[in-house]
């Protein structure tokens, strides 16, 4: 696989310090740097620029808070794991129980605003650095400011109203600030992805060592959900549409077998609009450190498939798995079953019918990877963050079924049976098909099972509060928002919390 190449050490003083997801990696300390000395040079752009993509990786979104919120708490899955308090803080999320002081609701919200101060500094320093090239200037403050989108974007459907940094702060009255409203954070959202967007600050495509970094088509892309998630619906299927041209044009498309987005050697590959990038071999017991531990976190328990045999979290919902279509074929690449056979070398033949935290048999297959090295909580399988089935699915949406917003869900519903993508089929929907919003709402619940959407997903179309398996455990009006983590509180006396926590 190509790789892309981080600095890292370079960026403690400044408070940009840890690795940027797979790839960024050149591992040299320097003891030196200082705010004076730095943001010099074209290296010193790249380095800041870098050290934003790095949160992305860690516990505080895709290597830990996202798993709990996206589908924990929705009704894909259940915390699993090993009973009694075994991921006490995902059972929490499980069963709308949920304390300020969880620490899911406190890494999500730190990770964020980890990221925006690195994308916020990026935005303000980069301009003043003579010595590099234009090009690569404006290439540097866009990827910034997709990614404080991207970070805003969790933070504002995660907890609503959040305090609103665009500038690094120069004193603690800048940083100790109110909630700003939900619409003036998505106004920001918004102008930060349109600007990313627009021209050529992003490239469509990288190569070599920046493979992985944002795109300007990952902006449209993004900037498409956002307008979704807004209830822009006209203005979601004009940038999905414009997203998917431009994508085909330059050479992407869906895979036409559904299980090649979550292989090592597709990384980056023609579906993928953004992903977050891990590398295995460089950490072991962290989640903040530069490979996945979903590999092991979500492995069928004490199976011996993974270095520390699997902890069996995150398991697939007895409800979620029969919902598949007979003859879908995402179900045996998204779940074990039981019977399904284990590779080669394994301790144990085949899916148990029943283990500690799945007494169905079920399993999370999607993220497996195996023995791929000794390391623990170390797997190479990078997480997508945007695929271009999932703007399919974002037209079909916002265009309801029109000629083109079927075609959107269709050719997702056709590689899903493994048939041609451009011919008509027996399983595609119609004009005529009825409730064809919740029809997307559930092609978007198996496509993208356990990609971290399916919470989002639920509240943004109101289904949150009426689906009969979350009113059993108890969900209530007030979670549609997580609560403001405690800490947080404690630290910024202007901070409200939100109402019911």
């Amino acid at each position: 696989m190509i790789t892309v190449k981080q600095t890292l050490g370079t960026l403690a003083l400044l408070g940009l310090l840890t690795g940027c997801g797979e790839k960024w990696l050149d591992v040299s300390p320097n003891d030196s740097v200082t705010e004076e000395n730095f943001y010099q040079t074209e290296t010193d752009a790249i380095q800041a620029t870098n050290a934003v993509y790095s949160e992305l990786g860690k516990a505080g979104q895709y290597n830990y808070a996202l798993w709990g919120i996206g589908d924990i708490m929705a009704d894909n899955s259940v915390t699993g794991g090993g009973g009694g308090g075994d991921g006490i803080e995902f059972q929490q999320l499980d069963n709308f129980n949920i304390p300020a002081t969880n620490p899911v609701i406190n890494r999500l919200w730190g990770g964020c605003y980890v990221g925006i101060g690195r994308a916020n500094v990026v935005i303000q320093r980069v301009p003043g650095i003579a010595n590099m090239s234009d090009a690569l200037r404006r290439r540097c403050i866009a990827e910034a400011k997709f990614l404080r989108a991207k970070y805003y974007f969790d933070l504002v459907r995660a907890y609503g109203e959040v305090p609103l940094i665009t500038v690094p702060p120069t004193s603690l009255d800048q940083v100790n600030i109110p909630r700003s409203p939900v619409d003036r954070v998505y106004d920001q959202i918004v102008q930060d992805l349109t600007e990313a967007s627009t021209g050529n600050d992003l490239p469509n495509s990288y190569a070599g060592a920046d493979l992985g970094r944002a795109t300007k088509l990952a902006a449209m892309g993004l900037l498409a959900k956002v307008q979704l998630t807004r209830g822009n619906r006209s203005e979601a299927a004009r940038v999905a549409n414009e997203t998917i041209t431009a994508a085909r044009a330059a050479g992407k498309d869906l895979w036409a077998d559904y299980a090649d987005n979550f292989k090592v050697a597709n990384e980056n590959g023609k579906e993928s609009l953004f992903e977050v990038q891990y590398v295995s071999g460089l950490n072991q017991w962290t989640q903040d450190g530069l490979g996945f531990s979903g590999n092991e976190f979500f492995g069928p328990r004490g199976q011996g498939l993974t270095p520390q045999g699997g902890y069996g979290f995150n398991i697939p919902e007895a409800e979620f798995v029969n919902g598949y279509e007979t003859g879908d074929l995402r179900r045996d690449v998204t779940i074990w079953k039981p019977g399904d056979a284990y590779p080669a070398g394994s301790t144990s033949p085949s899916q148990p019918a029943s283990l500690p935290g799945s007494p169905n048999g079920y399993g999370l297959k999607k993220w497996f990877v195996g023995k791929t090295n000794t390391n623990i909580w170390d797997s190479p399988l990078n997480i997508p963050v945007l695929r271009l089935a999932d703007v399919y699915l974002i037209l079909a949406e916002a265009d309801g079924p029109t000629a083109r917003g079927l075609e959107a869900i269709n050719r997702v519903r056709r590689r899903a049976f493994g048939l041609p993508l451009d011919q008509p089929s027996t399983r595609d929907l119609t004009a005529s098909t009825p409730n064809f919003t919740d029809a997307v709402i559930r092609e978007r619940r198996y496509e993208l099972a356990f990609e971290n959407d399916r919470w989002f997903d639920l509240k943004r179309t109101g289904k949150l509060l009426t689906l009969p398996a979350l009113q059993a455990k108890g969900v209530k009006p007030f979670n549609i928002v997580l609560p403001i983590p405690q800490s947080e509180r404690d630290a910024n006396p202007n901070l409200t919390q939100n109402p019911g926590y």
